[in-house]
C-alpha cells in the first residue's frame, strides 16, 4: 500500500506522481509556470514558482493517494540553472536557466583558462557549456558583482526543492555533472578547475549518489503536505539523466529518446567514456553507471512557441495542442519541401551553436498552417537523427529507441519519430511521467523497497511499439540529408543577426 512521490521540477511546469512497490503510477499531478526571455537568448524563472508549484502538486497526490503511507521522496529537474542565494537561503535574482545562452563568452574563457578543450575534457569530461552552471557564474561574477558578492550558496532547480523541503544544501552526482565544475569519472567537484576559476568550493552543495538519502522533511512542510515529519528525501536526478533511466536505458545497446521542452538522445555505460566534447557525459543514477547524450534545446518548445505565436493572430480559436497536431497530420511526409530548423533558443547539440536562430528554409505559396505545423514536428526530429548520428560516428551500439516525456501521449510524435530515425520506437510504463518516475523509483531505492536500480528498473514494461512507414523512408533520408547542410550554409548569417540583436 506504501507509495513514493516523485517530484519533476521542469522547464514549463512540475510534475509530481506517486509509484507504488510494483512501479505503478497511482496518482500524479502538472502545475505550470511561465518562463521569461528579458533579452534573445537570455532565459529566466522565479524559483517562488517552483516552490509553488511542487507545493500544489504534492498536495493535490498525496490527496489522490489517500490511505496509502508515502515512504520517500525523490526530485528531478531541469539541469544547469543558476540558483543563487545569500547566507539566509533568500533568492537573489531570477533563476538563469540551462537554456540561456548569455555566458558563451565566459564559457570561452573557462576552456582557456584550463588549458584548452583537452584541458578541459580531463578535469570534468566535459565542454564548457554556455547552458552549464559554471560559465553562468562566471558571467554573474562579472556583470553583477553585487550579487555575485552578497551570494553564499548556489544551487540548480530541483536542489531548490530540496532545501525548501529539508533545509539541506545538497545535490547529487548527475546534476552536479550538468554544472561544468565536476569531475565526472571520480563522481566528485574538480577542485583543480575550481581553483582556476577562482570559484570557492563553499559555493556549491555538498555531493551524493542518486539514491542517498540526504535528509528529512521538515515538520512545517510535512504538516502542509499531510505526511510525516521526517520522510527520507533522496538525491534525485537531474532531468536529462534521470529520464533515460526511468526508461530503463540503464545498459548498452538502447537509446533512451525523451521528447519534451528539449530533446534528448541518452544512453547508458558501465565505464565511463572516452569524452571527445560532441557528446555530454554524466554520472548516471547508480554508483556504477555512467550517461552519454545529446541535448537539442528545442523539441517540444518549438510546438509550444508555434502556438504561442498564432494565438493572437487567432484570439476566439480554440488553437490547443490538438488543434496543431490536427493540422500536421493534414500535410505530407515532408511537408512539400518545407524544412524548419528549431534554434529558436540557439543550439547545443548536434551544433554548440549559441547564435543559432530559428528559421524555416523552402517557403512558398503552396504551403498551409497544416505544413507549418508538420515541418516544426519534423524539423526537431531531423535534429535529433543528426544526434543520433553523432552516437553511431562515436561507436556506440543503437539496437533500440525508448522514448519518454510529455509528447509521447500524442501517437503523431512517436510515428514521426520512427520514421523520421527509420528506427521502431518503444514507450514504457511510467513514460508519460518522465523524470518525476524515475525519481519516484530512486526514492523507492533509498528506501529500501529495491536493492538496486537494475531491481527498480525491472518494472519497466515496453506499452507500445511504433514500426517506421518505410513508404516514407526516402523522402525523410534525402531530408536529412539537406538539413545537415541547412546550419554550415547559415552560420554566417546566424552570427550577424546576433550581432544586430546585441545593439
Amino acid at each position: 500500500m506504501s507509495v513514493w512521490i516523485g517530484i519533476d521540477n521542469g522547464t514549463s511546469a512540475c510534475k509530481v506522481v506517486a509509484v507504488d512497490g510494483d512501479g505503478r503510477v497511482v496518482a500524479d499531478s502538472l502545475h505550470h509556470y511561465p518562463m521569461a526571455t528579458p533579452r534573445p537568448g537570455w532565459a529566466e524563472q522565479d524559483p517562488a514558482d517552483w516552490w509553488s508549484a511542487a507545493d500544489q502538486g504534492v498536495r493535490d497526490v498525496v490527496a489522490a493517494v489517500g490511505d496509502r503511507p508515502v515512504r520517500g521522496f525523490g526530485l528531478c529537474g531541469q539541469m544547469h540553472g543558476l540558483t543563487a542565494l545569500d547566507g539566509n537561503g533568500q533568492v537573489l535574482r531570477s533563476a538563469i536557466l540551462w537554456n540561456d545562452q548569455r555566458a558563451a563568452p565566459q564559457c570561452d574563457e573557462v576552456t582557456e583558462r584550463a588549458g584548452g578543450l583537452k584541458g578541459l575534457l580531463e578535469l570534468t569530461q566535459n565542454r564548457m557549456l554556455p547552458g552549464f552552471t559554471g560559465g553562468k557564474l562566471l558571467w554573474l561574477r562579472q556583470h553583477e558583482p553585487e550579487t555575485y558578492g552578497r551570494m553564499r550558496h548556489m544551487l540548480n532547480p530541483k536542489d531548490y526543492l530540496r532545501l525548501r523541503m529539508t533545509g539541506d544544501h545538497v545535490t547529487e552526482v548527475s546534476d552536479a555533472s550538468g554544472t561544468g565544475l565536476f569531475d565526472v569519472r571520480n563522481r566528485r567537484w574538480s577542485t583543480k578547475l575550481l581553483e582556476l576559476l577562482d570559484i570557492s568550493e563553499d559555493l556549491l552543495p555538498r555531493v551524493v549518489e542518486s539514491a542517498e538519502v540526504t535528509g528529512g522533511l521538515s515538520a512545517e512542510v510535512a504538516s502542509r503536505w499531510g505526511v510525516p515529519a521526517g520522510t527520507p528525501v533522496v538525491g534525485g536526478g537531474g532531468d536529462a539523466v534521470i529520464q533515460t533511466t526511468s526508461m530503463g536505458v540503464i545498459g548498452d545497446g538502447v537509446l533512451g529518446v525523451t521528447l519534451g521542452t528539449a530533446g534528448i538522445v541518452g544512453g547508458a555505460s558501465t565505464d565511463c567514456p572516452e569524452p571527445d566534447g560532441r557528446l555530454q557525459i554524466s554520472c548516471g543514477n547508480a554508483s556504477d553507471r555512467w550517461h552519454v547524450m545529446g541535448v537539442a534545446l528545442t523539441t517540444g518548445g518549438a510546438f509550444q512557441w508555434l502556438r504561442n505565436a498564432l494565438r493572437p493572430l487567432l484570439p476566439n480559436a480554440d488553437l490547443d495542442y490538438p488543434a496543431l497536431i490536427a493540422l500536421a497530420r493534414q500535410a505530407p511526409a515532408g511537408s512539400e519541401g518545407l524544412l524548419f530548423l528549431p534554434y529558436l533558443l540557439g543550439e547545443r547539440c548536434p551544433h554548440l551553436a549559441p547564435d543559432a536562430r530559428g528559421s524555416w528554409v523552402g517557403l512558398t505559396s503552396r504551403h498551409s498552417a497544416a505544413h507549418l505545423s508538420r515541418s516544426v514536428l519534423e524539423g526537431v526530429l531531423l535534429n535529433l537523427r543528426e544526434i543520433l548520428a553523432i552516437f553511431t560516428d562515436a561507436g556506440l551500439s543503437v539496437d533500440r529507441v525508448r522514448a519518454s516525456g510529455g509528447a509521447t501521449v500524442e501517437p503523431l510524435w512517436l510515428q514521426l519519430l520512427a520514421d523520421v530515425l527509420q528506427i521502431e520506437v518503444r514507450t514504457v510504463t511510467g513514460a508519460e511521467g518522465g523524470g518525476a518516475f524515475g525519481a519516484a523509483l530512486l526514492a523507492g531505492i533509498g528506501t529500501g523497497n529495491w536493492t538496486s536500480l537494475d531491481e527498480a528498473t525491472a518494472v519497466v514494461q515496453e506499452t507500445s511499439r511504433t514500426e517506421p512507414d518505410t513508404s516514407v523512408a526516402g523522402t525523410y533520408d534525402a531530408l536529412h540529408g539537406i538539413h545537415r547542410q541547412l546550419y554550415p550554409a547559415l552560420e554566417p548569417t546566424f552570427a550577424k543577426l546576433a550581432g544586430l540583436d546585441a545593439r
